[in-house]
């Protein structure tokens, strides 16, 4: 699929006062994917639509099935990469009180609003996913009808589909060298490893530049890999 670009004036940048922080990156975010319209869900590569803030998905293009929730199948919710768990537990406040104790704390508003970090996903998708890890595993990827993602409830695992395991490891990277998060042993080689077998496509490297107009900084480790 090739992707018509086009960059309104609305989208060149954050003003000087502008606060980064989930609200606002979900506003940013909308008009990002309504103006580049032939666009995907992240984990299970379903078309979608905007009407207003409210993101529809066509089941019928993808042969998406919900697994059990069929209204938060329905909608699209932005979903966290790199969980805001695994960032905001190396912050005071998250250690006070969670992630309701966070949304007092500037740094992880921030740390929460990175566009870069956030993607269009199926709301179920979302839910199911939580907070576990990537990983790969053998489990058939049936449980969403013909979306290529998986989910191991009891292992907390969540085996994404092979389009988007090099954007996630580039955005675990990103997050590892802006915030200082630290990666285990395990989550490094398995990104390392997605990162070298699945490179960007057209999408990942224009998303990136125009993040980087409107939040002021890019991916480098999508940069380094795009052509000019």
């Amino acid at each position: 699929m090739k992707f018509a670009f086009f960059l309104p004036l609305l989208l060149t940048s954050f003003v000087a006062n502008s606060v980064q922080n989930f609200n606002n990156a979900k506003t940013h975010l909308v008009k990002i994917y309504t103006a580049n319209r032939e666009q995907t869900t992240f984990y299970c590569g379903c078309e979608f639509s905007f009407n207003g803030k409210r993101g529809n998905v066509d089941f019928s293009q993808c042969g998406y099935t919900p697994r059990k929730n069929q209204v938060r199948a329905a909608r699209i919710e932005w979903e966290h990469v790199m969980p805001a768990e695994n960032f905001g537990r190396h912050l005071k406040c998250w250690r006070n009180g969670g992630r309701k104790e966070c949304k007092k704390d500037a740094v992880f508003n921030t740390m929460e609003g990175d566009l870069h970090n956030l993607q269009p996903s199926i709301g179920e998708v979302n839910g199911d996913r939580s907070n576990f890890r990537y990983s790969q595993f053998t489990k058939t990827p049936n449980q969403y009808g013909q979306c290529q993602s998986a989910v191991d409830f009891k292992q907390r695992q969540f085996q994404p589909r092979e389009e988007i395991r090099g954007v996630i490891a580039r955005t675990y990277f990103y997050m590892q060298d802006k915030y200082n998060i630290n990666l285990s042993d395990a989550q490094s080689k398995l990104m390392t490893a997605w990162d070298n077998e699945y490179p960007p496509n057209e999408w990942e490297c224009e998303r990136n530049k125009q993040i980087e107009r409107i939040q002021g900084n890019d991916n480098r480790f999508i940069t380094e890999k795009c052509t000019n």
